[in-house]
């Protein structure tokens, strides 16, 4: 008896002990899940909770990869369309990669190494099996692809910064900004996503500055020499009213639905989309006044964060990539050729294919940016390239483009679509045996509600539509051009030109009148090329006589990074948009004016990669992943839900049954550990009476 009654006790303590045991775990795991959540959903709004439009919260940074198609220069006509597919393939897998960093909240918050060994690792053999693929077809062309290209499969993941003061400041000389993940400004976007595919990160409070704080710099224009050019062309396309939007990009991702990632709005060319031949360009309708210009003018689009649930909010390159919002329609889009302070200019030839800017410039570095933002009545005086601008009331937000202007004499497009044309130098002179040709200056004016700045934060921001990964840095604004003109009314632009005239539509500063090439239409359409591919890149040019476009720049080829002349024609400074003078040309260099409490230049967390410098290219941004891309010519009529356009509701609609199950499972083990613990507790106690 005894003995029994000493086993009793000690298998009774050893019942409490388990007991014990049970309540405590289950309740650690209650408490550290409900303060993981909090920190991640409840102060910083990750994934999982509505966060109405007017809200802000901090998130996972971003994805900086090596820009492939950079390294490029060169790639044989036999392999050119393979790579293509190849590299945008690369795009979407940053795109995917992206979206699950922004959506993985709570794996991040318990495993440190949760973003290396389950993202960063898996796409490092994805891009490398890319690579792979993209080496072997230049072996089967009969050339070697560069060394370089094995190193560039691996990406790093930029923190967000925490720190978000001085949200007027600016970080100077044109230079990418940093906070690109802390307190993402804009809508979280998961009820819009399908399923929180991608997360809204950026724009942020630090992205904007107040205009009117600004000191100037723009630089005073080039003097002109004896032989320069001083005319200007005009040419009349409307602000896509028609509402012609693709996500396609037929200049870099030729033949990939959704090539672009984002959303554009098209002016001109009526048939511009990732399948369009240079047939189907010089057959096509046209917006311009003058129906002798074809050409495809494209730019991504401009929204405001304001909960809108626009037509694309479902699709890939609008909701569910983080390009959320209602789309802004230009009230202008002045589109304007001009001369070269140094020399005469010669005809553009046909389908000749300029991109200029760099829609992946925050983490390219800004190399190839080109973006200037600027508000009506200061053009002349301040133009941002790394800050979205706060207007004061009555003025207008600007976009403004100059084109490169000078041309390799041979090829209408290039592998990396950067080396067959430059900027000119300061002074406006084509190095290297490159020749001037008309600059396309353009202009896009829009009414946009102010953001609000209050505490750090951003309320209602608009951004420019981008990859998710840019972060929407207005750094990244860029636009496209594809020449069109017939061999007649170009002849005729060059002329007007460089015999120091006003021409085309509009000239004078009339609504209809002009001169010199106003009237006309032309001869009919642009000869079609004869061996015109699905993008035409390797078209010949017919309005200039050339050899059929090869991927060897000229020796000489000067550097596509120096700065263009800036400030050839005068600023309208009228305040309010209309104008009576020319577009304000502005330099490429990149340069921020002074503000009274300066920051300085700071690359992403992490530093700028090496592999980011002067060959930084844009790229084509990904393909779809999936079938539910906007259509070729999709309409807000089309495919927007009735009353969209008014639709306020925040676009962050989460918060279900499914996202709380998925974030609070550990919670739910806890509690049955706690009661399990309980019970037991219970059962020993009666027992011992």
């Amino acid at each position: 008896m005894r003995r029994n009654t000493r086993r009793r006790p000690m298998g009774a303590q050893r019942a409490t002990f388990a007991a014990a045991a049970l309540i405590l775990g289950g309740g650690g795991l209650v408490a550290v899940n409900v303060y993981a959540s909090a920190t991640e959903s409840g102060s910083a709004g990750a994934p999982g909770q509505a966060n109405p439009s007017n809200q802000t919260w901090s998130g996972a940074g971003t994805i900086d990869c090596p820009d492939v198609g950079s390294k490029l220069a060169e790639v044989p006509q036999q392999a050119r369309a393979d790579v293509d597919k190849e590299l945008a393939l690369l795009d979407q897998q940053v795109s995917e990669a992206y979206a699950r960093m922004t959506s993985e909240q709570q794996a991040k918050a318990q495993d440190a190494d949760f973003v290396q060994n389950a993202i960063l690792g898996p796409l490092k053999e994805k891009r490398g099996a890319v690579i792979d693929r993209i080496k072997t077809g230049f072996k089967n062309a009969g050339a070697e692809a560069p060394n370089s290209l094995d190193a560039l499969a691996t990406c790093t993941a930029v923190p967000a910064d925490p720190t978000q003061n001085n949200p007027g400041g600016q970080n100077g000389n044109g230079q990418q900004q940093n906070n690109n993940g802390g307190q993402q400004g804009g809508q979280q976007g998961g009820g819009q996503q399908g399923g929180g595919t991608s997360a809204v990160s950026g724009p942020v409070a630090a992205d904007f500055v107040d205009i009117t704080t600004l000191q100037p710099n723009v630089p005073q224009k080039p003097g002109s020499g004896g032989n320069a050019s001083t005319g200007t062309f005009t040419s009349s396309c409307g602000v896509n009213a028609n509402k012609k939007f693709n996500t396609d990009n037929v200049i870099v991702a030729p033949g990939v639905t959704n090539g672009a990632h984002h959303l554009h709005d098209y002016v001109g060319n009526q048939s511009n989309d990732a399948f369009a031949t240079n047939d189907d360009l010089a057959k096509a309708a046209t917006t311009c006044q003058n129906q002798g210009d074809k050409s495809t003018y494209y730019w991504p689009v401009l929204r405001v964060q304001d909960g809108t649930q626009e037509f694309d909010a479902d699709k890939n390159g609008g909701g569910l990539e983080g390009n959320v919002g209602k789309i802004l329609q230009a009230k202008q889009a002045q589109i304007e050729f001009i001369g070269n302070p140094q020399s005469k200019v010669v005809e553009m030839p046909t389908f000749l294919r300029i991109i200029t800017g760099d829609a992946k410039a925050f983490t390219n570095g800004p190399a190839n940016a080109n973006a200037h933002w600027s508000c009506t009545g200061f053009e002349d005086k301040v133009q941002l390239t790394d800050k979205y601008p706060i207007c004061p009331q009555g003025s207008s937000v600007v976009r403004s483009f100059a084109f490169q202007s000078c041309w390799d004499g041979q090829n209408i497009d290039s592998a990396n679509h950067r080396t067959h044309v430059a900027f000119a130098d300061a002074n406006g002179n084509c190095a290297g045996g490159f020749k001037a040709i008309p600059q396309l200056t353009m202009r896009l004016v829009y009414d946009v509600p102010a953001p609000t700045l209050e505490n750090g934060q951003v309320k209602n921001p608009y951004a420019v539509d981008g990859f998710p990964e840019q972060v929407h840095k207005a750094i990244t604004d860029h636009d496209d051009f594809i020449n069109v003109f017939d061999a007649s009314l170009m002849r005729e632009m060059v002329d007007c030109i460089n015999a120091g005239r006003q021409c085309g539509d509009g000239a004078g500063g009339g609504a209809g009148g002009g001169t010199g090439g106003n009237g006309g239409t032309g001869t009919g359409e642009p000869s079609p090329s004869p061996d015109a591919s699905s993008g035409g890149n390797d078209a010949t040019a017919s309005a200039t006589p050339t050899d059929t476009q090869t991927t060897q720049p000229p020796a000489g080829t000067p550097g596509t990074t120096e700065p263009t002349r800036g400030g050839q024609t005068t600023g309208t400074g009228t305040g309010t948009g209309t104008g009576t003078g020319h577009t304000v040309v502005v330099p490429k260099a990149d340069i921020s004016p002074s503000a009274a409490a300066s920051d300085t230049a700071a690359a992403p967390q992490g530093g700028a990669p090496e592999h980011h410098g002067s060959e930084a290219t844009h790229r084509p941004q990904t393909p779809a992943a999936g079938a539910d891309t906007p259509s070729t010519q999709a309409t807000a009529q089309d495919t927007s839900p009735a009353g969209s356009q008014s639709q306020t509701e925040p676009q962050a609609v989460t918060g279900d049954l499914a996202d709380t199950g998925t974030n609070l499972w550990p919670a739910a083990a806890g509690g049955v550990l706690v009661i399990a613990g309980l019970v037991l507790l219970r059962r020993i106690r009666r027992g011992s009476v």
